[in-house]
């Protein structure tokens, strides 16, 4: 449908924990096929290959950028990359996130900076980076992806994860006022318990002993919709928010959870 066509979109955490659609993976491509020339950023050199793979398999391209997210310089310089390559950058989507489970007396302050470091302050380094390309060129749209632990309690303690996503969505919405004036947008995407690879990767083995039938069971518990999205439910939710569709769209969340933090109980 060619919803971001001639757009320059820069998705980092291109990647995935695994096989199957993480967030950053299904964002990347969806926006590749939707028209956009996207630059993918990761960490893991080889889920972003497996991330261009895919891409290629569907007819589209992907630039595959390698970048630390809790490194200034290194995001610096992706940044600086993607605009010396395309000109410009319209879409930025920060994606990169992970949790650690533990409440205030369990988990340590190392733990709780490294949290805050990788889910919240790359958001920053991120933004701080691009949005003065997006000024000069008056215009632009930022798409941070939150979760709903930043909302309300969602069955796991994992305190530093939840205050940090909580922060990402203040965070959106005084930079999307602050810079509205100039053409730029700032919305994030709030995702529930969604079924990506994380799920077998690494939620398993710190909430359920390794046993993923039971997590699973347990997540979709809390879906008034009774199944579990996948990280494609999270992109096109970015996709609309990144395109001109979401024009007169700024300072918001999507929430993307099946009913889950609509739920009462």
């Amino acid at each position: 449908m060619e919803r971001l066509k001639d757009k320059v979109a820069l998705v980092i955490g291109a990647g995935s924990a695994g096989p199957g659609w993480g967030n950053g993976r299904a964002t990347a491509a969806i926006f590749a096929a939707e028209g956009a020339q996207v630059h993918g950023a990761d960490l893991d050199e080889a889920a972003l290959a497996s991330t261009v793979d895919t891409i290629q398999e569907a007819g589209h391209s992907l630039t595959a950028h390698t970048c630390d997210v809790r490194d200034t310089e290194s995001v610096a310089s992706l940044v600086s990359e993607v605009h010396r390559a395309a000109g410009r950058i319209d879409v930025l989507v920060n994606v990169v996130g992970g949790s650690r489970h533990g409440g205030a007396a369990e988990l340590s302050e190392a733990e709780w900076h490294n949290q805050l470091d990788l889910n919240l302050t790359s958001v920053y380094r991120a933004c701080h980076e691009a949005i003065p390309h997006m000024l000069d060129q008056q215009s632009g749209s930022i798409v941070n992806i939150a979760s709903t632990s930043g909302l309300r309690y969602t069955g796991s303690p994992q305190v530093a994860y939840a205050a940090s996503k909580a922060a990402i969505i203040q965070f959106s919405r005084v930079t999307a006022v602050q810079y509205a004036p100039f053409g730029v947008r700032v919305n994030t995407v709030v995702p529930g318990q969604l079924h990506t690879p994380m799920v077998e990767s690494r939620l398993a083995g710190q909430r359920t002993g390794g046993d993923v039938d039971t997590l699973l069971s347990q997540r979709l518990a809390r879906i008034p919709l009774a199944f579990m999205g996948d990280g494609r439910d999270t992109a096109y939710a970015a996709l609309f928010l990144a395109s001109d569709e979401a024009r007169f769209v700024t300072g918001t969340e999507i929430v993307v959870d099946g009913g889950m933090t609509a739920r009462c109980d």
